[in-house]
């Protein structure tokens, strides 16, 4: 027979495990792009995660749908890339929902842009430069440097949000650095290959990874950041004198590949379209996921060296 004292026990730790579990599972997340959802998802798996956008969306442009704007009221902590990546429809969000807790300067907005540092800031810009971010290039997500940042911060947050879960939050987030560092060492031993690779890429969607890996872009698809592909500009990016080295045409999956597609078919060059950010399909449910892809892509389509 159980006694007493024991049984007492065992009944309060099972109310602490209940309560620890509502703490977490109670916590309401809106992630304004799947990276940063997936992050969360690996520190906090209980939490209740709202997403905005998809691989398939240009996150600069959404619209804020009432189910967004009800999700962004409940939420405790909103998760965004910030350097005005989401200026077209986030203030907007967040003013509609009213919610106390989230808003500009608050803890329970957590901007990934703001921990780490940026490339391409400018001290002015204008309308005749395209759609250019003062605070520098907020397509950060797939750089080996900046995501380990971003989640450090990111982690601290949801214990500050979520203080009984601190302990598992940072022994989560240790366990996620080191598997991190691991396949970094598989990605620097592929920039070794990779060095003096050029490409011709749409936007600087996948610049910080393409930098790192020591990949240059001849050319984008682009006249300016934001603006369309131009017939003219095709043109032009086509009698780039570098244009025949290049290996591939990168494109996101969320943008419109048939500027590509027409380059490739008049250059010969192949186009390769690639998601930008976690899919939740089999194989791309991670950021390491999808900076795999993106590696054995470039390392597929590298020219053979010469050998003397």
């Amino acid at each position: 027979m159980t006694s007493k004292p024991r049984a007492l026990a065992l009944a309060f730790g099972w109310l602490l495990a209940i309560a620890s579990t509502q703490v977490s599972a109670s916590l309401n997340v809106f992630a304004c792009e799947p990276e940063w959802a997936s992050l969360v998802a690996v520190l906090l798996p209980d939490a209740k995660i709202t997403t905005a956008t998809t691989a398939w969306q240009d996150p600069h442009y959404i619209e804020a749908r009432p189910s967004l704007i009800s999700a962004m009221r409940n939420a405790d902590l909103a998760v965004c890339t910030g350097a005005s990546l989401e200026a077209g429809w986030l203030p907007s969000l967040i003013s509609r929902a009213a919610n106390r807790h989230i808003k500009p300067g608050s803890d329970g907005l957590f901007f990934a842009a703001d921990h780490t540092p940026l490339h391409q800031s400018h001290e002015h810009v204008d309308r005749s430069m395209g759609d250019v971010h003062p605070e520098g290039d907020p397509h950060l997500q797939l750089s080996p440097d900046a995501v380990p940042r971003i989640t450090q911060a990111l982690a601290t947050r949801l214990s500050a949000l979520a203080p009984d879960q601190s302990g598992i939050i940072q022994q989560r987030y240790l366990r996620w650095r080191g598997e991190w560092n691991l396949q970094r060492q598989t990605w620097r031993a592929a920039a070794e290959q990779l060095e003096g690779m050029i490409v011709v890429t749409q936007h600087s969607t996948f610049d910080y990874l393409l930098r790192w890996l020591n990949v240059a872009v001849v050319a984008d698809l682009e006249p300016k950041p934001g603006l369309p592909p131009s017939s003219r500009h095709l043109r032009d990016v086509l009698a780039t004198p570098l244009l025949s080295d290049a290996a591939l045409i990168l494109v996101a999956s969320y943008q419109d590949d048939r500027p590509a597609t027409w380059l490739a078919n008049q250059s010969g060059v192949p186009k390769v379209v690639m998601p930008a950010t976690v899919t939740g399909k089999p194989g791309q449910q991670s950021l390491q996921n999808i900076i795999g892809l993106l590696v054995d892509a470039l390392l597929t389509h590298q020219a053979p060296r010469n050998v003397d």
